[in-house]
């Protein structure tokens, strides 16, 4: 007998971690909104070889998964703080997988991040964070013919090197989704790098997003592949979001769970 959409919700409810305590003290504030997330199927050792020493790929449905994630960046600040003028507020594409350390704790390993404010990606790569300065226009339009929906979407040109990408989706009315892959998807607090040769977990939290689901409208991309990634074909998850605060808190070393990076 298949399950109700309650038991389905109940069932999903479960699997989504609560959002984490952050340890104090925070280190940023941030809300991201209009998130759109491309999804595709990847093999597991490919993944493995982009990812820092002692973290391993995160798999679901017997796959890791690369994603593409466009979003706008409001209210970007310092601590608890209130966001910075002009610099707290740009857009937003990036390149990402799926990580796991060996005691459970997952994360997201960025290969590139695309912004369109220069000092951000200035200051994010002197802390090793792969940003690239881009031109990102976000867009969103009525469709013709219809009272209710609409597309949004990216497009993304860098500065340097030439990669391009633009993608559109149409949101869809109705239920929010919260099926078992859109959590292990989207239910991510923290993200994994390297910093000085050393392993990092960089912790976050937020609610859980409301995501709904999507028709992707188009997709033209070049960045996936520029980071290294083969990934043919129409994504197999297409996401929106209207967003959610986060908070980030100070990072640590991956092999040492207790002890925080000197900053």
């Amino acid at each position: 007998m298949e399950a109700s959409q309650g038991d389905k919700h109940q069932q999903a409810a479960a699997i989504w971690p609560d959002p984490p305590e952050l340890p104090a003290p925070a280190m940023f504030d941030q809300r991201w909104t209009d998130a759109i997330f491309l999804h595709w199927r990847i093999a597991e050792n490919l993944a493995a070889g982009f990812l820092p020493p002692g973290v391993q790929p995160d798999v679901f449905d017997g796959s890791s998964w690369v994603g593409l994630i466009g979003f706008r960046m409001k209210n970007a600040g310092i601590g608890r703080g209130p966001g910075i003028p002009y610099l707290g507020r740009f857009h937003e594409v990036n390149v990402r997988l799926y990580s796991r350390e060996p005691n459970g704790t997952r994360g997201v390993v960025f290969l590139s991040l695309d912004a369109n404010r220069l000092p951000v990606v200035l200051a994010a790569r002197a802390a090793e964070v792969p940003y690239v300065w881009s031109r990102i226009d976000y867009s969103q339009q009525p469709m013709p013919d219809s009272a209710k929906d609409e597309t949004i979407g990216y497009s993304v040109r860098r500065f340097r090197q030439g990669a391009r990408s633009s993608f559109a989706v149409i949101p869809q009315s109705g239920a929010t989704v919260d099926d078992p892959l859109s959590v292990f998807l989207t239910a991510r607090f923290g993200m994994h790098g390297t910093f000085r040769g050393r392993s990092i977990y960089m912790p976050n939290t937020h609610q859980p997003w409301l995501l709904r689901s999507a028709k992707l409208h188009q997709l033209e991309d070049d960045l996936v592949a520029s980071a290294g990634i083969s990934a043919s074909g129409p994504p197999e998850s297409v996401l929106y979001s209207p967003g959610v605060r986060t908070q980030f808190g100070r990072p640590r070393l991956v092999s040492s769970p207790g002890r925080q990076l000197a900053t």
